[in-house]
C-alpha cells in the first residue's frame, strides 16, 4: 500500500496565485492590499459561519409571518435552515491545475466554489499545494496555509509550461474585458479589450475556448461579437448613420432583434474567434469565419517550421432559428480549420499583418459526421482526436452515447476537407453485464495524455457511477482505472503519469485522490491514495449525520417485457437508494422518490449537498435512473422517444414497487419530487397513480407540451420526446392539430382530475427551456379543484433554480413540505 503525507504549510506555493484573484481597480496602498481586497482570509472560507435572521429561531410575539409559513411550520423552518446552512457551507471541488516542477515535484492549484448565500453569488477560490514524491508508492501534499478568494475573475488559463498564468475579468455593462497576464511574482502585462472590439469571454464550457500556442505568445480564444449598432433619434427624429455616442438629447432605438442560444445564453448571439497577443496585447478577429458559424472550443495545430500554422475549432450553424443549446447535444456541429493571424518579426515587438479573407478559407474537417466537438491533438501532433454526438444528432434525442473519432493531421500542417474520419470507440448498442456500456463524456481534460503519446484518460458515466477510463487511441482498447467500489470518480488533471481526482458519493463529500500504477511490479491495476486535504472535514454537525448514512445501487428487473423491445430495452434499469445504518424496530423512514431530468440524463452516485440534507432530515431516497437515462448503452437510452408519460413513469412505479416489497418504504410515507422532466414526471405520477404519494415537488415542470412547444427554446425536443425518432423530421414552428393534441395526450395535464396529492411547485421566471406558463396553468388547475398547492416564484432565476439564495430556499421548503405530509 502507498502512503500520503500531508504537511500543514506549502514550502513552494505558485507566487503569482496569490494575487492573481484580488480586485484590481481601483488598487488599494500596497501596505493594506492583502486586508482590503480579501477580507475574508481572516477566517476559513472552509468552515465559514454566518450570523444572520436566518439563524434566529426567536420570533417576537407581536410579529406578522411570512406569506406561506404557519406557526406550526414556522419552528421547522428554523431548525431545518440552520442545518441546511451546514450543508451548505461545504465546498465544492472544481477543476485542479498541475505545473511540472523540478526533480520529484510538481505545484497544484485547486479550484474550489461555495455558496455565498447572504451576497447570492458563488465564492470561488484557490488552495495551492506542492506535490513531491517521495518513492513510486508515496507522494506529499504540502497545502498553502489558506485558500485565495478570486474576486472578480471570470477564468483562468496557465500557460502550458506553467511559466504564465492569464486571468480573464469579463465587463459589466459596457465596461472594457480585461486580460491580465501574470509571471511568477506580478502581473506582467494588462490589456483591456474595449467592447468595439468583442463583448465578454465565453466561460461556459461549451462554447468556450482558450488557448495558448507554443511558444506562449499568442492566446486564441472564444468571445461575444460586438453588438450591431442601434438605429439613433434625436427630438427631430432618426438620425442618419451608426453612431455610439450616448450625446445629450439622443436615444437609441432597439433596431432588429437577433436570435440567441437560449436557456443560459441570454444575450449571447454570435461567440466568435480571437487572437491576442500577449507581448503588445494587440487583438483581432479571425477572419474568413461565415457569420452563420457560432464557434467554440478553439485549439492551436500543431506549429508546422515554414508553414502558417492555423486554429482548430467548432463550429454550429444556425441558417433559421437558434435552437436552445445548454443540455442538447443533438446540434449539429463539425470541427473547422482557419488559418491565425500572420506575425512579423520586428525587433520592437509583433505587429499582426492583416489578411484578405480570401487568403484564410474556412475548411470543415469531418463533414461525413453530423457532430464533433472537444478537438485534442496527441502530443507529437499526428492525429486529431474529436468527441461526437452524432447518434444524437442523428436520432433527434438531446443527449445519446458518445463516440471518439481521429483524424491523421498531414505532415505539412495544411488541413483539408478530404480528410478521413476514422472510428476509435464505437456507439455501444447493448453491453454486456459488467462490460464497457459506452462513452458517456461532459468534458475533456485539456492534456489528456499519458508519456506514451497514445493513452488518454477520460471520465464518463457507466451506469449509476462516474468512472475514469484509459483509452488507447491507436487500438480502442478501454480500459476502467478507477475503482470498482460503487462511489463516482471524475479526473481533475494529469500529474505526468499519474493522475489527480476526486471521488465521492451520496454519504461521502467529495475527496482528492492520487492515482499511478506501480512500474516494479509490471501490474497493470491502478493504485489510488487518499489525499488528506483542508476540504476533506465537514463540519461537527455534519460529518456524524453521514456516517450514519448508506447507499447502495439496485437492479430494477423490468416489468411487462415485450417482444418488440430491443435487448437493452429488456435489460434491469437502476436506482440509488439511499438510508440510515440503524436498524429500525418502529416504523420505516418515510421514502422520497427523486426524478431527473432530461429525460436523457442520469443520477450519478456523487455528493449532493441538497440530497445529503434531506437524508440527514429523516428520509430515504431512491434516485431512478429509469429507461432512457445516459450511461445504459444505446438501445436503453433510444427506447424512451415517443413513449414519455407512460414507460418512464411505468419503471418509477415499478421501483417504488420494488423498495415496498424488499420492505424498505412504507406504502402510505412516499413523496416524488422532479425538475424539468423529473417535474414531468412527478406530476404524471400524481395523477396517474394518485394514491401512492403523500406529497409531491415540481421544480420547472412540463405539465402541458401543446402549451410549451410554442414557448420553449426547444420545441424541437417537444416532437422527438411525443412521437420518437420521427419526430426529429416532422418538428415545425407551427405545431398542427394533431400535433398539439398527441402534446396534451402525453401531458401530466391530461390526468389532473385524478390528482389530490398536495404539492409544491418551485418556479424560475427567466427559465427558457420550461417557461413558467406550463408550471403555473397546471398548479392554477390544481387549486381551482381544490388541491393543496403551494407555489414559489423566483423572479431572476433559469432552469436549474441554483442561485445560492433560490436554491437554499427551495430545498429549504422541500424539507418542511415533506416533513409536514409525511412525518
Amino acid at each position: 500500500m502507498g502512503s500520503v503525507v500531508v504537511l500543514s504549510k506549502a514550502n513552494a506555493t505558485l507566487n503569482w496565485c496569490v494575487n492573481a484573484f484580488l480586485p484590481r481597480y481601483p488598487p488599494p496602498p500596497p501596505i493594506i492590499s492583502l486586508l482590503s481586497s480579501t477580507p475574508t482570509l481572516s477566517r476559513s472560507l472552509l468552515s465559514t459561519k454566518r450570523f444572520s435572521t436566518m439563524d434566529s429561531s426567536k420570533a417576537s410575539p407581536t410579529k406578522e409571518l411570512p406569506l406561506g409559513i404557519d406557526e406550526t411550520t414556522e419552528e421547522e423552518y428554523a431548525s431545518q435552515s440552520r442545518l441546511l446552512q451546514e450543508f451548505t457551507n461545504i465546498a465544492s471541488i472544481e477543476k485542479a491545475w498541475i505545473i511540472p516542477g523540478s526533480g520529484n515535484g510538481s505545484q497544484a492549484m485547486f479550484s474550489f466554489s461555495q455558496p455565498n448565500v447572504m451576497a447570492n453569488k458563488s465564492r470561488k477560490f484557490i488552495l495551492s499545494s506542492h506535490i513531491s514524491k517521495e518513492s513510486s508508492k508515496s507522494v506529499n501534499f504540502q497545502w498553502g496555509p489558506f485558500p485565495i478568494e478570486m474576486t472578480g475573475v471570470s477564468v483562468i488559463v496557465p500557460s502550458p509550461s506553467g511559466a504564465k498564468l492569464l486571468v480573464v475579468r469579463n465587463p459589466e455593462k459596457d465596461s472594457p474585458c480585461q486580460f491580465e497576464i501574470w509571471g511568477p511574482a506580478q502581473v506582467e502585462k494588462e490589456f483591456h479589450i474595449p467592447p468595439t472590439v468583442h463583448g465578454s469571454v465565453y466561460t461556459d464550457g461549451w462554447f468556450q475556448g482558450i488557448s495558448w500556442n507554443s511558444d506562449e505568445t499568442l492566446i486564441a480564444y472564444v468571445a461575444e461579437e460586438p453588438s450591431p449598432s442601434k438605429p439613433t433619434f434625436t427630438f427631430q427624429g432618426y438620425k442618419k448613420g451608426s453612431s455610439t455616442d450616448k450625446e445629450f438629447g439622443n436615444w437609441k432605438g432597439q433596431g432588429e432583434w437577433e436570435e440567441e442560444w437560449g436557456e443560459t445564453y441570454a444575450g449571447k448571439r454570435q461567440p466568435a474567434l480571437f487572437v491576442i497577443n500577449v507581448n503588445s496585447g494587440e487583438t483581432r478577429a479571425v477572419k474568413g469565419i461565415e457569420k452563420r458559424l457560432s464557434v467554440g472550443q478553439v485549439v492551436w495545430a500543431p506549429p508546422i517550421s515554414g508553414s502558417h500554422q492555423y486554429l482548430v475549432f467548432v463550429g454550429w450553424s444556425a441558417d433559421t432559428r437558434k435552437l436552445g443549446m445548454v443540455y442538447c447535444y443533438n446540434r449539429p456541429c463539425a470541427l473547422y480549420a482557419v488559418k491565425a493571424p500572420l506575425y512579423g518579426s520586428e525587433a520592437d515587438g509583433q505587429e499582426i499583418k492583416d489578411n484578405s479573407t480570401e487568403d484564410c478559407p474556412v475548411v470543415n474537417l469531418t463533414q461525413s459526421i453530423s457532430s464533433a466537438f472537444f478537438p485534442r491533438f496527441s502530443p507529437d501532433g499526428k492525429l486529431l482526436l474529436f468527441l461526437s454526438a452524432r447518434s444524437s444528432v442523428d436520432s433527434g434525442a438531446h443527449s445519446a452515447t458518445d463516440s471518439l473519432h481521429k483524424i491523421d493531421w498531414p505532415v505539412d500542417g495544411v488541413p483539408c476537407s478530404s480528410m478521413e474520419v476514422f472510428d476509435v470507440i464505437p456507439v455501444v448498442m447493448c453491453a454486456d453485464d459488467g462490460c464497457f456500456p459506452g462513452l458517456y463524456c461532459s468534458s475533456f481534460l485539456t492534456n489528456p495524455w499519458i508519456s506514451d503519446g497514445c493513452t488518454m484518460i477520460m471520465s464518463s458515466f457507466w451506469g449509476s457511477c462516474q468512472v475514469i477510463l484509459s483509452v488507447n487511441v491507436l487500438s480502442g482498447e478501454v480500459s476502467r482505472i478507477s475503482p470498482t467500489d460503487s462511489n463516482s470518480w471524475n479526473v481533475l488533471s494529469l500529474d505526468g503519469d499519474n493522475i489527480v481526482a476526486v471521488s465521492s458519493s451520496p454519504v461521502h463529500v467529495p475527496h482528492i485522490k492520487y492515482g499511478f500504477l506501480d512500474k516494479e511490479s509490471k501490474s497493470t491495476a491502478w493504485n489510488w491514495l487518499d489525499v488528506p486535504s483542508p476540504t476533506n472535514e465537514c463540519s461537527g454537525k455534519v460529518k456524524p449525520l453521514l456516517s450514519s448514512l448508506q447507499f447502495s445501487i439496485m437492479k430494477i428487473p423490468v416489468k411487462d417485457v415485450s417482444d418488440s423491445l430491443t435487448k437493452g430495452a429488456r435489460k434491469p434499469f437502476e436506482a440509488i437508494f439511499v438510508s440510515s445504518k440503524a436498524k429500525r424496530t418502529d416504523p420505516i423512514d418515510p421514502l422520497i422518490v427523486i426524478l431527473h431530468g432530461g429525460p436523457h440524463s442520469v443520477y450519478l452516485t456523487s455528493f449532493s449537498k441538497n440530497l445529503a440534507f434531506l437524508s440527514s432530515i429523516g428520509f430515504n431516497l431512491l434516485l431512478v435512473n429509469y429507461r432512457g437515462s445516459v450511461g445504459f448503452g444505446e438501445e436503453a437510452l433510444q427506447s424512451l422517444p415517443g413513449k414519455v408519460g407512460s414507460q418512464d413513469v411505468n419503471d418509477v412505479l415499478v421501483a417504488i414497487d420494488h423498495v415496498i416489497d424488499l420492505g424498505l418504504a412504507s406504502p402510505s410515507k412516499i413523496a416524488v419530487l422532479g425538475g424539468s422532466h423529473g417535474g414531468f414526471l412527478t406530476t404524471h405520477l400524481i395523477g396517474q397513480a394518485p394514491e401512492k404519494f403523500a406529497a409531491a415537488c415540481a421544480r420547472n415542470p412540463v405539465c402541458n407540451l401543446a402549451l410549451m412547444v410554442g414557448t420553449t427554446d426547444i420545441p424541437d425536443w417537444c416532437y422527438v420526446e411525443a412521437y420518437g425518432s420521427e419526430g426529429k423530421n416532422i418538428y415545425s414552428e407551427a405545431p398542427s392539430a394533431e400535433d398539439l393534441a398527441l402534446f396534451h395526450s402525453k401531458s401530466p395535464i391530461s390526468h389532473i382530475l385524478k390528482v389530490k396529492t398536495p404539492t409544491l411547485f418551485l418556479l424560475g421566471a427567466q427559465d427558457l427551456r420550461v417557461p413558467i406558463s406550463t408550471g403555473l396553468q397546471y398548479a392554477r388547475a390544481l387549486k381551482d379543484k381544490g388541491v393543496v398547492v403551494k407555489v414559489i416564484l423566483f423572479p431572476n432565476d433559469i432552469h436549474p433554480i441554483d442561485r445560492p439564495q433560490s436554491d437554499f430556499e427551495s430545498f429549504l421548503n422541500i424539507g418542511v413540505w415533506f416533513k409536514k405530509y409525511l412525518f
